[in-house]
C-alpha cells in the first residue's frame, strides 16, 4: 500500500519520471450523523476503503502506479443541520480547498487525480464536479470525479443505493461492517425499523427531519451485514480500478 504522505520529497518528485503513470486518489465524504448506530465518519470511511482497496489491487501493475492521498472528510451537509456532530462546510470553502490541493499537486506534474467521494448531497455533488471542471481548464489538469450516482455507476450497486434510501441503512452500514465493525452499535442496529425516504430527488433547502429522517437515517440497517459490504466494497473497486485506468489513458 503506497500512501502520498508517507513518501519523502524525492520519491514524489521522481513519480513524474518514473516508468508507471502516476494516479492520486483523493478520498472525499462528510462528518455527519448517520443514524444513531453508524460513525459519523461514515462517508470517508467507504472512500478510504475504496482507494486502499484499489491501489493494493493495482500495487504491481506495470502500468499505473496509484497513491492514496490524505482524505477531506468535509463536506457540504446542509441536511445534518440540527444534529449533534455534522460538521458542515459551505460550497466555495470545499471548492477552495478541493481546487488548491489539485492546483498545488498539478504543478508537481502530477495531473492525474481522481475524486473519491461518498457523501451524496446534492449540493456537495455539484461543489466536486465544479472542483475538477475548474483544475481541467484552468490548470490543465487531467482530473475526474468518479460518481457513483451516475446511472451507469449506480446500476453495479445494490437495490437500495439506486432506491436512494441508502444513508446509514443497509448499504452504509454493510460496509462500515466490512471495515470497521467495532464502529458499529449492532444490537441497536438490529432494532432500527426501516424509514422509506429517498434522498435522490431530495430538495436542497431541507433537512434530515423535514424529509422525514427523525434519527437521521433512511433505508433499512437492521438488514446490514459484513457479507453485503464486502461484495459491495469489491464492486466499488471495480469501479474505481477502471476509472483509474481510464484516466491514465488521458
Amino acid at each position: 500500500m503506497t500512501y502520498f504522505a508517507d513518501l519523502t520529497s524525492p520519491q514524489v518528485a521522481a513519480l513524474a519520471s518514473g516508468g508507471r503513470v502516476p494516479v492520486l486518489l483523493l478520498p472525499l465524504g462528510a462528518i455527519e450523523p448517520h443514524g444513531p448506530h453508524a460513525p459519523l465518519g461514515t462517508d470517508p470511511l467507504i472512500s478510504r476503503g475504496m482507494c486502499e482497496r484499489a491501489a493494493s489491487r493495482l500495487a504491481a501493475d506495470d502500468e499505473v502506479h496509484v497513491l492514496v492521498l490524505p482524505e477531506v472528510p468535509y463536506g457540504v451537509t446542509r441536511f445534518a443541520a440540527g444534529f449533534a456532530g455534522g460538521v458542515h462546510i459551505g460550497e466555495e470553502t470545499l471548492h477552495s480547498l478541493i481546487v488548491d490541493i489539485g492546483a498545488a499537486l498539478i504543478g508537481q506534474r502530477l495531473r492525474r487525480i481522481l475524486l473519491v467521494n461518498n457523501h451524496f448531497e446534492p449540493a456537495h455533488l455539484v461543489t466536486l464536479r465544479r472542483a475538477a471542471e475548474t483544475l481541467n481548464f484552468a490548470y490543465d489538469g487531467r482530473v475526474a470525479l468518479l460518481d457513483l450516482v451516475r446511472r451507469r455507476h449506480a446500476q453495479r450497486l445494490t437495490d437500495e443505493f439506486r432506491s436512494g434510501e441508502c444513508h446509514a441503512g443497509r448499504y452504509e452500514t454493510s460496509l462500515v461492517l466490512a471495515d470497521r465493525p467495532e464502529l458499529v452499535d449492532q444490537p441497536l442496529m438490529r432494532t432500527l425499523p426501516h424509514v422509506p425516504v429517498s434522498l435522490a430527488a431530495a430538495p436542497s433547502e431541507t433537512d434530515f427531519r423535514q424529509l422525514g429522517m427523525p434519527d437521521a437515517y433512511c433505508g433499512a440497517p437492521a438488514e446490514a451485514t459484513a457479507e453485503e459490504g464486502d461484495e459491495t466494497f469489491s464492486t466499488l473497486t471495480d469501479l474505481l480500478v477502471e476509472a483509474i485506468r481510464e484516466l491514465a489513458r488521458e
